[in-house]
C-alpha cells in the first residue's frame, strides 16, 4: 500500500533540566496508516504524545505536519484536521454524552443537520447510542473512554482542505474491557481505511501486533525499532526492554506475531 507523508519527526528531543526524556526520535507516518508506538513505563511515550499534541515545546529537532512545521498551524487548522484524545479527558459539567460528541464539530461549518448525522454515525461505530442521553459524569470510566474517541472522530470524519486528517490516540484501551479493547482497535483500523493517519500508545505488544501497520519500540527516550509487527515484536528485543523473556509464535487467525509469557 502507498502512502504520502503526513507526520515527519527529525532529531526530536525533548529535556527537563539535565534530564533527557526524549532523544533523536527519526520517524515518518504517512496518509493512512496506523503506527503503533509502544514501550515501558517511563520510556517517553507520553513525552512524544505531548510534543505532538502540542502541549509541550521540543528542545531539539522539529515536528513537520504536511510537511510544515507544527508551530507554523493556527489552532483553528489544526482543529479541523487532527484529533487528540489523551489517556483521560477532565469534564466536570453534566453535558450528555451526544453533545460531547458533537463538540468534535464545532471547528467545522457544516451546519447542525450534518453534524448530527455525523455524531450519530461515529457513536454507533463506539456504541455508545444508548449513552445518549446519559450525563458524562454519571459515566463509568471506560464508557468516557468511548465517549471521547467519538468525539474525536466526528472531529476528523470528513476530508478537510488543508490535507489528511490525523488521530492521536494516547493508551485508548487503558479504561476499556477486552471486547471493547478490540473493538475500539477494529474502529482505528476502520478510520485508517478512510485515509486517516493513527498514531496510538498502548502498552499491548499484541494488540499493536495485530492492528497496526508499524510498530514504533521506545526504550529509555529512545527509538529502538521501528518496522513492522514481524520486525518489531521479537523476543529479543522484548527481553532488552522490557526485561521479560518472552515467545513469540504466529498467531492462528491473523498470521501475525503473538506474544507469548
Amino acid at each position: 500500500m502507498a502512502f504520502d507523508a503526513v507526520l515527519t519527526l527529525r532529531d526530536l528531543g525533548y529535556a527537563l533540566g539535565r534530564q533527557i526524556l526524549l532523544r533523536d526520535v527519526q520517524l515518518q507516518v504517512s496518509s493512512g496508516e496506523c503506527l503503533a508506538v509502544v514501550g515501558p513505563n517511563g520510556a517517553g511515550k507520553t513525552t512524544l504524545f505531548r510534543l505532538l499534541s502540542g502541549e509541550w515545546t521540543p528542545t531539539t529537532g522539529e515536528i513537520l505536519f504536511h510537511g510544515r512545521a507544527l508551530s507554523h498551524w493556527s489552532v483553528s487548522q489544526l482543529a479541523r484536521v487532527r484529533g487528540v484524545l489523551p489517556q483521560s479527558s477532565s469534564l466536570s459539567f453534566p453535558f450528555a454524552a451526544r453533545e460531547v460528541v458533537m463538540m468534535g464539530r464545532m471547528p467545522h461549518a457544516t451546519g447542525r443537520q450534518q453534524d448530527e448525522a455525523i455524531a450519530e454515525e461515529v457513536m454507533a461505530l463506539c456504541d455508545v447510542q444508548r449513552l445518549a442521553r446519559r450525563p458524562y459524569t454519571s459515566l463509568s470510566g471506560g464508557e468516557r473512554q468511548r465517549v471521547q474517541l467519538a468525539r474525536v472522530l466526528a472531529q476528523v470524519w470528513q476530508p478537510a482542505a488543508e490535507g489528511s486528517r490525523l488521530l492521536l490516540l494516547d493508551e485508548p484501551t487503558s479504561a476499556l474491557d477486552l471486547s471493547h479493547q478490540l473493538d475500539l482497535m477494529r474502529v482505528v483500523r476502520t478510520v485508517c481505511g478512510s485515509a486517516v493517519t493513527v498514531l496510538v500508545i498502548v502498552h499491548d505488544l499484541n494488540l499493536a501486533a495485530r492492528f497496526a501497520d508499524r510498530i514504533m519500540m521506545l526504550h529509555q527516550g529512545e527509538a529502538v525499532a521501528v518496522g513492522t509487527p514481524h520486525e518489531v515484536i521479537r523476543p529479543d528485543l522484548i527481553e532488552c526492554v522490557f526485561n521479560v523473556q518472552a515467545r513469540v509464535i504466529e498467531h492462528p487467525t491473523s498470521g501475525g506475531p503473538l506474544v507469548v509469557v
